[in-house]
């Protein structure tokens, strides 16, 4: 075991983060919860998706700005240097509470799935599995991990591009033997935006779940080789992915399926699957979306390791978790991870539930409000950079200060949604928390 003060190890390579950051983002919310958004706003829910992405590539683009500036700092060290210690360990925490709340969803649900196929084995016994199972491969070196996370989210991927290949053939009726519904199911139905205009905005609460775990780029920063360099190439290249991803595959799913007819509880790829008369539909989709919770859960704790160490490492945290192993792994921050992943899955088998109506909108509201502060710390740093960027956010302030309008406006529609209110409830409880706490660990507010 090495010193606190070691440092992490830059091993991973551009394609790495840019399949972590899929991994974390290509989960349940487009295998699963995309039933949900078109349920809300029809076919025209793409347009929530296009929005969010958007919205995503100027935060994106902000964190690419800052580390061409700041070498060898992460997500929140931006935030501390642009607001002080107490916004950073507010946000900081919050962060690390969220991706433990999902990581917690997500190792249940991969227990739920693998019941599919070994029905007489327990939920608890699965699901403490499937946390094993996380907790090893973050246990491997940073660049073993990064490898593994890489052909984890392959599968993913590779399935999403053949659904939309398949799909698209079955669309336009270039597979023999199949009805091809062309256009139909876009214009029937009460139309391509069959609930108006206002439900694009309110699918958009549920969208910012689903691309929850993008900004994990800015945590692998310190691991990476030539970040400064590499990051805005692979940030560009990801949101194009990640919009193409989403919006491509709910346009297949609408176009062979009536919006009105999907069923919220089955997932869509299934469902399309099974209409095309693929046999194993089933099989081959519970496979996909095993390997899609278990890379989210291993981004996940992946990102709340990192920002505890980043925690730790500035005094926001016990020292003891900035311990770093041989292979670089902050191993007392994946202990306590460890632990509370194991208690979440325990304490979600005996009321499992309630466990994932409490957690649901946990991720998508703390997202909104780490892309919030990430925004307005490259408003506040902009004006003090040491350097001239080699990139920079385009539209600068106008198209920052938009952004962080619309990610408040959203923030704020979280707080009112009758719906999340348990959820909510619980992340402002979290935050209130924080603050006093802040207040208490650092009597003085420091701005560096």
């Amino acid at each position: 075991m090495q010193s606190k003060q070691a440092p992490l190890q830059k091993k991973l390579l551009p394609r790495h983060i840019s399949f972590m950051a899929m991994g974390g983002v290509i989960g349940t919310g487009i295998f699963k919860g995309s039933a949900e958004t078109v349920s809300v706003a029809g076919p025209g829910v793409i347009f929530s998706y296009v929005f969010a992405g958007l919205l995503l590539l100027v935060v994106m683009g902000a964190i690419a700005e800052m580390a061409t500036v700041f070498p060898n700092m992460n997500m929140k060290d931006f935030i501390r240097k642009a607001f002080g210690e107490r916004i950073s360990f507010i946000i900081g925490w919050l962060y690390c509470f969220m991706w433990l709340s999902v990581c917690v969803i997500e190792v249940i649900a991969a227990g739920s799935f693998l019941q599919f196929w070994i029905p007489d084995v327990p939920l608890w016994a699965l699901s403490l599995a499937s946390a094993a199972f996380i907790i090893g491969i973050n246990s491997m070196s940073v660049g073993g991990y990064g490898e593994f996370e890489f052909w984890l989210a392959g599968i993913k991927i590779a399935m999403i591009v053949v659904f939309i290949v398949l799909g698209g053939c079955i669309l336009f009726g270039v597979l023999p033997g199949s009805d091809a519904p062309f256009l139909h199911n876009y214009t029937e139905y009460g139309g391509f935006i069959p609930n108006g205009w206002t439900s694009i905005f309110s699918a958009l609460l549920i969208v910012m779940f689903s691309y929850g775990g993008s900004e994990l780029i800015g945590l692998t920063l310190t691991e990476a080789q030539d970040a400064e360099k590499v990051l805005p190439k692979v940030v560009k290249g990801f949101i194009l992915r990640v919009i193409l991803f989403y919006s491509l595959p709910i346009l297949i799913i609408c176009g062979l399926i009536p919006w009105n007819q999907l069923d919220e509880h089955t997932s869509p790829f299934v469902q399309v699957l099974t209409s095309s008369g693929m046999q194993g539909a089933a099989h081959l989709m519970n496979f996909i979306l095993i390997t899609a919770v278990l890379s989210a859960a291993n981004s996940g704790i992946y990102g709340a390791t990192r920002m505890l160490h980043s925690l730790a490492k500035d005094g926001e945290a016990p020292q003891s978790l900035a311990r770093i192993s041989a292979k670089g792994v902050p191993v007392n921050s994946l202990k306590l991870c460890a632990v509370i992943l194991f208690l979440g899955s325990m304490i979600a088998y005996i009321t499992q539930e309630k466990v994932f109506t409490l957690l649901m909108a946990v991720p998508g509201f703390v997202v909104v409000v780490v892309w919030i502060a990430i925004c307005l710390a490259q408003l506040k740093l902009r004006k003090s950079y040491p350097v001239q960027p080699g990139f920079k956010v385009w539209g600068y302030p106008y198209l920052t200060i938009i952004t962080t309008f619309c990610l408040s406006v959203i923030a704020l529609t979280f707080l009112f949604d009758a719906g999340n209110r348990i959820s909510i409830g619980v992340c402002v409880g979290v935050m209130i928390f924080l603050s006093v706490w802040a207040v208490i660990r650092f009597k003085s507010r420091q701005i560096p």
